[in-house]
């Protein structure tokens, strides 16, 4: 998970939920292609933020944050992004699966 808490705006906005299994296939080359997506995601017009975990069997979530549908298209559209897409399905997911929700409600706790 990410290591701060993640402050977003009043919704609405947008989650985009993606879930994957690791096939373990290059593990450095597919760490470094990570980091460099959560850099030029960062970078993009729209981008709130991102959250992630994986587990010890190889499943991750990551879940990214954006103000509207348009930035989320606009990111599927980075050439870059989609290079790391084709890698992806030819080497390091076993499966995954993408889903884009609308934030309508937020909550929040603290101590």
């Amino acid at each position: 998970m990410s290591e701060t808490r993640l402050k977003l705006p009043s919704p609405p906005y947008y989650a985009v939920i993606f879930t994957a299994q690791h096939t373990g296939a290059d593990a450095d080359e597919y760490g470094e292609m990570a980091d460099k997506m959560f850099e030029l995601a960062a970078e993009q017009s729209g981008f709130l933020g991102y959250e992630n975990y994986e587990g010890d069997d190889g499943v991750g979530i990551n879940v990214s944050y954006w103000k509207d549908e348009a930035s989320i298209k606009a990111w599927k559209q980075v050439s870059d992004h989609k290079t790391a897409q084709a890698m992806g399905k030819a080497k390091w997911y076993q499966w995954f699966e993408l889903r884009v929700a609308k934030v309508e409600r937020a909550y929040s706790f603290d101590k």
